[in-house]
């Protein structure tokens, strides 16, 4: 009689299974707004503080160089951290590390905002850098944990769009807070955002995601992967000039020595089976370094043209540029739905041409091109990364097993940092070149569009490249 009183009527159990299924849902909807919201602070964070680098550089009277490494030190401290911290959170807890990821970039964006000299505010951004790794490390994790391959690709299209949305919109944004309340205001608005994500975190974000809970922490393939990074991101600052070459060449020998490392240690930061089991994996990734590598100054080129070239002022130049992150946030969750239903490579293959064909347009460019020209063609290049992105992510994510989410999650991270680093790196390439030590300006625009269209060249190039590694990635469904 008792052990019949403990057995649910089918009724009672009924209200149970739907009480679970709200719960799941709700938690769902709560982890991809808190990591939407993540996702894009910190690409929005690292773009706009661009506009503000004159204020800053007036203020504590720095140089061009020191100036330089207050947004460089950002994305080296990023792309140092990403590879152990995601190791880190398949250890320790994905939700954890995102937890304190958080928290740290709240906390370093304080201290920016309060800086009192170059040096502190330098640092406080390689601490932000930290706290932005914490947060792309395991953000996409999270995601493909909560969510089941069915849908997957719908919500990392709208992670996606959120990268692209704040990546875009940075520069904009930016230039408002200077322009209303100084350069300090671009840090303090990321505080009040990330309190409410702390809360978000704390109170409604349930559970814990771990997938290697028993293995150890690979110290010193960390450290040896970390200095290695710094090397090729200091070289890619120095160059062309001669010690740039060699300090990337010693950064590139301690990646082999890295590689290697990794090969023998029982537990690596990086699985190196990873790239050998996997060639979706492999490709998806390199595809991922070829696309922001060609693609991520875009914006930076298309600015200085449209200011210097055109004569436009910051405000109107900003609003020319919304057309291309504005395309990226509509279509992306609609290529992530699609990278469900066909071959992710055959989605993101169609992006990286469409890509392509955006940057030759852009080699076209003269002083006399129409204003219709050029939004058309940041709308085809739009198009182009968003169907690009968000199903090679779908790919990257769905092709290793759940254990290693974040390992996966911060390798695509890790390409997109150092994709972004030698974009701006052959930018400057090119404009060492052609221009030498003259400065960009209205009286010498012949020498800065003949730059621009080496530039887009290059890129188109690159492109072309990727979309043969992105084709050859082979099958995932």
């Amino acid at each position: 009689m008792e052990a019949a009183l403990l057995i649910k009527p089918p009724a009672l159990r009924g209200v149970a299974d739907w009480m679970n299924i709200m719960e799941e849902t709700a938690n769902r909807r709560v982890t991809l707004l808190v990591t939407t919201m993540a996702s894009f602070l910190v690409p929005y964070m690292g773009s706009s503080i661009n506009i503000a680098l004159p204020s800053i550089g007036r203020e504590f009277s720095m140089d061009a160089i020191s100036l330089s490494w207050v947004a460089a030190s950002f994305i080296l401290a990023a792309a140092m951290s990403l590879l152990p911290l995601g190791r880190i959170a398949d250890l320790y807890g994905r939700r954890r590390i995102f937890a304190w990821g958080i928290l740290t970039y709240v906390v370093s964006s304080l201290l920016s905002g309060v800086s009192p000299s170059a040096g502190a505010l330098i640092f406080s951004r390689v601490l932000q850098g930290v706290g932005g790794a914490m947060i792309f490390s395991t953000a996409l994790a999270i995601l493909t944990s909560v969510f089941p391959a069915g849908e997957r690709g719908r919500v990392l299209g709208i992670n996606v769009a959120s990268v692209y949305l704040g990546l875009s919109l940075g520069p904009f944004l930016g230039g408002f807070l200077t322009q209303h309340f100084g350069w300090r205001g671009i840090f303090f608005a990321n505080v009040p955002l990330g309190l409410i994500m702390i809360v978000l975190v704390s109170i409604k974000l349930k559970g814990e995601w771990t997938g290697a809970r028993e293995e150890r922490f690979d110290l010193a393939g960390s450290i040896i992967y970390s200095l290695a990074l710094a090397a090729i991101m200091y070289g890619l600052s120095l160059l062309p000039g001669s010690s740039g070459a060699w300090i990337i060449l010693v950064g590139a020998l301690g990646l082999l020595a890295f590689l290697k490392w990794e090969g023998k240690v029982e537990n690596p930061v990086l699985d190196i089976n990873l790239f050998k089991r996997s060639t979706v994996f492999t490709f998806s990734n390199l595809a991922a370094l070829i696309n922001y590598s060609a693609t991520f100054a875009v914006g930076f080129l298309l600015s200085l043209y449209l200011q210097y070239v055109k004569g436009l002022g910051p405000q109107h130049a900003g609003l020319i540029l919304v057309f291309q992150p504005l395309v990226q946030a509509i279509f992306s969750p609609l290529a992530g739905r699609l990278s469900d239903r066909i071959e992710p490579r055959i989605v993101a293959s169609l992006g990286m041409a469409l890509t392509v064909v955006g940057l030759i347009l852009f080699t076209l460019l003269t002083a006399d091109t129409s204003m219709g020209f050029i939004i058309a063609t940041q709308i085809l290049l739009g198009l182009g990364f968003a169907f690009f992105s968000s199903p090679n992510t779908n790919a990257i994510m769905s092709s290793v097993d759940k254990r290693l989410f974040g390992v996966a999650s911060a390798v695509l991270g890790t390409m997109r940092l150092t994709g972004q680093m030698l974009s701006m790196g052959i930018v400057m390439m090119v404009f060492a070149g052609k221009m030498g030590k003259e400065p960009i300006a209205s009286g010498n625009s012949l020498l800065f569009l003949g730059s621009a269209r080496e530039a887009f060249l290059i890129f188109a190039c690159l492109c072309l490249a990727g979309t043969f590694a992105s084709l050859a990635r082979g099958r995932l469904h």
